[in-house]
């Protein structure tokens, strides 16, 4: 038993001519660069704050690391494949994320210059006190994670609410 099935795709071309026009337009291409950006703003927000509620911040070195244009910072915006990247080049932010030995491998210790203040330690790279450290694993304070998990829920909420606002432009 054989059944004519024909489709009608004319609507179909018209509302993609829509989206290709609308993909040319420059205030839509402006505004989803600015959107893409705020979004870059608000996980840059959400790990200084992850920093922060765990208690990772000494010299601030890492907080700050963490901004558009931050010292030892990533920002990296491209504007027609919309690519974001966000992250900081200090070398020692991974090993805070990830944990980290206190000692190369086969070393058993190690000196580090400073002087104790109270109970805190702070490095002075000249200082001829300081202290040794013992190889011991330190384990990481996982913020980039906790960050992104927080911001997966944001990200979608705000596309779905942009996606239908841009819609309703084009059609």
């Amino acid at each position: 038993m054989a059944s004519d099935f024909e489709i009608d795709d004319r609507e179909f071309q018209k509302f993609f001519r829509k989206l290709e026009r609308a993909g040319k337009e420059k205030d839509l291409s402006k505004e989803i660069k600015l959107w893409f950006e705020a979004l870059g703003f608000e996980l840059l927000d959400l790990i200084q704050d992850e920093i922060i509620k765990k208690g990772i911040v000494d010299t601030r070195l890492l907080l700050n690391s963490f901004d558009k244009g931050g010292e030892g910072g990533i920002w990296e915006s491209k504007d027609k494949g919309l690519s974001l990247e966000v992250g900081t080049n200090l070398s020692y932010a991974k090993m805070v994320n990830d944990g980290h030995w206190t000692t190369k491998e086969g070393v058993a210790q190690r000196f580090v210059p400073g002087e104790w203040k109270g109970d805190r330690f702070e490095y002075q790279k000249s200082a001829k006190t300081g202290m040794i450290l013992k190889r011991q694993w330190i384990e990481g304070r996982h913020y980039w994670e906790s960050a992104i998990e927080a911001f997966e829920p944001i990200f979608g909420k705000s596309l779905e609410k942009n996606l239908q606002k841009w819609m309703d432009k084009i059609i």
